[in-house]
């Protein structure tokens, strides 16, 4: 609400309703964004030692390195797959608010339905529905384009 008064106070009263909605709306996927990306970067100090773990170990030196980097793939196969998510992002703007809101609760912030319906205000079978219907959607487009996935 406080964003809402400092940014929004000269908008007239009809307008603050779905203001403050958005508002809340990105506040809510900005909190879920840093914290997947806080707990993907950070460690518990439980993680780092092992039950065989000696008392003069490094720490370092038991973490494991994923094989599935960004560099461990070609130039060529790297280019094609942001094209792909180039197109899949443009293909998103062009769905309906709801169906768009619904998509990327459940697969972008992998919120289960019953959160994204309370965050949507509605039922969870309306969320269930968005969400079928812009998955066909989008795959509709993408065959479109000639990208199956």
């Amino acid at each position: 609400m406080l964003k809402l008064t400092e940014k929004y106070s000269a908008r007239p009263p009809a307008e603050l309703p779905l203001l403050f909605q958005r508002i809340l709306q990105n506040t809510i996927r900005d909190f879920y964004r840093r914290q997947k990306v806080r707990s993907l970067w950070t460690l518990p100090i439980s993680n780092l030692f092992g039950p065989e773990a000696e008392e003069d170990a490094d720490p370092l030196e038991t973490l494991e390195v994923e094989d599935d980097s960004k560099f461990s793939e070609p130039p060529a196969e790297q280019v094609g797959r942001l094209q792909v998510l180039a197109l899949i992002e443009k293909a998103l703007e062009k769905l309906p608010a709801r169906q768009r809101q619904a998509f990327l609760l459940r697969y972008w912030e992998e919120l289960n339905v019953a959160a994204a319906a309370m965050i949507m205000g509605c039922s969870e079978g309306s969320v269930k529905t968005h969400c079928s219907r812009a998955t066909h959607a989008l795959a509709a487009m993408l065959k479109k384009q000639g990208i199956k996935l």
